[in-house]
């Protein structure tokens, strides 16, 4: 996730929409019951928590895909694992 992004993920003070989303009575109990011992205000922090997390993790198997397509691409287009190795190594300096 590039920095700019990641400082607005960041923001307490990003916009909010709400959501409804029907859920078993047994898993908003424990989720109210968890949600403190885990530091939380509440549940619903604790849910925003887990989907965030879900999200970023999704995010990054799905970029990570598109770089390995793209990578298997130039292979097949005579790139040398050195070229693109170095190119690699270029992205992470300049990160």
């Amino acid at each position: 996730m590039k920095i700019e992004a990641l400082k607005k993920r960041l923001d307490k003070n990003r916009p909010m929409t709400v959501v409804t989303l029907r859920m078993p009575e047994d898993v908003v109990e424990d989720l109210k019951r968890i949600a403190p011992l885990l530091g939380f205000s509440g549940y619903q922090p604790l849910i925003r928590a887990y989907i965030g997390q879900g999200l970023r993790v999704d995010m990054e198997r799905l970029e990570n895909s598109t770089v390995t397509a793209l990578i298997d691409s130039l292979k097949r287009r005579g790139i040398t694992d050195e070229l693109i190795n170095e190119a690699l190594s270029d992205i992470a300096v300049a990160r």
